[in-house]
Parts: structure tokens; sequence; C-alpha cells
């Protein structure tokens, strides 16, 4: 099992803006001296390529993992999906963890496409993640992940994949998705926090106890990139990480 850490953290992100290439570099650098072992990006489709934004930041880091949260299913085919991360896992070994999940009916729409049902969508898309192309794609190994805030998509999480990534959920959820999973399977949960909230290391502690592999800190949405960067270099002693 790839080794994240304990508590990793959200790059921060803009409904509005998105930071230039240079300051996210800089922000990665600064994670990963702060002592965070993971970060986490999103994808915007038709705004921000999730991979694209992978292979940026891996190269300008040394040991610092990365993980997509959530690269979304009408952002490219699956077959794409996979070759990316592939050629990323395979440069970069030991380093990338894929979210995948279908996100929302908007995104659907955004991408021309019917949203029709998550379930049977994204089983689709991981038989067809899996499937052979010529030429075939690097074989790399790099963990797969689903979104899943419910019961079904857990389910098919334990099936097909090699863990969930729920998030927003209470350490209740947390320890529900660990028994779907089983202990083989890798728990990253997403921990919405305020970065002022005294109570955040403990907040983490509760869903590391309920089960989970990894914690995820999603700051507030935010324009000013560089103080959210600030604020995760602060919070980082509190977790142990050096």
């Amino acid at each position: 099992m790839t080794d994240l850490g304990p508590v990793g953290v959200y790059l921060p992100i803009s409904f509005t803006t998105t930071a230039p290439a240079d300051a996210q570099r800089d922000a990665a650098r600064r994670l990963e001296r702060a002592g965070y072992r993971t970060v986490w990006t999103n994808e915007v489709v038709g705004g921000k390529d999730a991979l694209v934004q992978l292979a940026i930041l891996l190269a300008a880091t040394e040991t610092l993992r990365f993980g997509t949260g959530i690269a979304n299913i009408w952002a490219r085919e699956p077959q794409v999906l996979h070759a990316a991360a592939a050629q990323l896992a395979e440069a970069y070994p030991g380093r990338l963890v894929l979210g995948i999940g279908a996100g929302y009916r908007e995104q659907a729409a955004a991408a021309g496409r019917d949203y029709g049902s998550p379930l049977r969508t994204v089983r689709d898309y991981l038989s067809r993640m899996a499937a052979t192309t010529s030429p075939p794609a690097p074989a790399a190994e790099y963990p797969r992940l689903l979104a899943a805030n419910g019961p079904k998509m857990l389910a098919l999480a334990a099936e097909l994949a090699d863990g969930a990534f729920p998030a927003g959920q209470n350490p209740e959820f947390t320890a529900a998705a660990r028994a779907t999973l089983g202990p083989g399977k890798l728990l990253v949960t997403g921990l919405t926090v305020a970065t002022d909230d005294p109570e955040i290391p403990a907040k983490a502690r509760a869903h590391l106890a309920a089960g989970a592999d990894h914690v995820v800190l999603l700051p507030p949405h935010t324009d000013d990139f560089t103080t959210a960067v600030e604020e995760l270099e602060r919070l980082a002693p509190a977790f142990g990480t050096r």
C-alpha cells in the first residue's frame, strides 16, 4: 500500500481563478518542506486537467506524493486516463494515487454527456480503463480510488478499485466505509476544515481511529492562494509531519 502519511492536504482552489504554474510549484515545494507526504488536487472539466497539473508538480518536487481528488470521468475517455496515469506512475514510481469519480450532473452536461446512473457509468469506466490498447500503456502500477459517499459506490470500490475517497463525512461514516472495504483497501477521507479551527488535529485523529489510512485537509475555497498555503504550512507541526 502506498505510504501517504496520516494527513495530507488539498492544494487550495478557487472557483474564479487558477493559480499560475510557478505559484503551484512553489506551493508544492513549501508543503513538501513542511513535512507533508501527500498533496491532492482537483479537476475542473474544461478548465484544468488534473493529470497535466500533477505532471508539473511531480517534476517540481523530490519525494512528495500526489493524488487526484477527484479526476472526473467526464473529462476524458478511460483509456486516455489510464495511459496518462500509467506514464506518470512509471516516471515517478510510488508517487501517484488516482482518485476517480462521476462528479455532478452539471459536469457531465459541460462535457456534452448524459449523467445517467453514476454506479453503472463508473463500473463501465473502470472496466474500460483495464482494456488493452495498442500499443499498450506502460505497465506501471498506481492505486485507483473511487469517490464514494454512499454505500453502493463504496461496495463498487471494494469490488473493483484499490480503495475509496469519501469526503465531508463524519467518523461514523469512515468506520462504516472501512467495514465495507475490508482491511486490504486504501481508505482516504476528505476533512473539510477552517484553518483557524484548533480542533483540526482531533478531528483528523478521529477519522484515523475509525479506520482511515489517510486524512486530506480540505481548506475553504479562496482566491488568496499564497495565504492559504501559508496556513497549511502552519498546521503541519500539529500532525507530526516532521
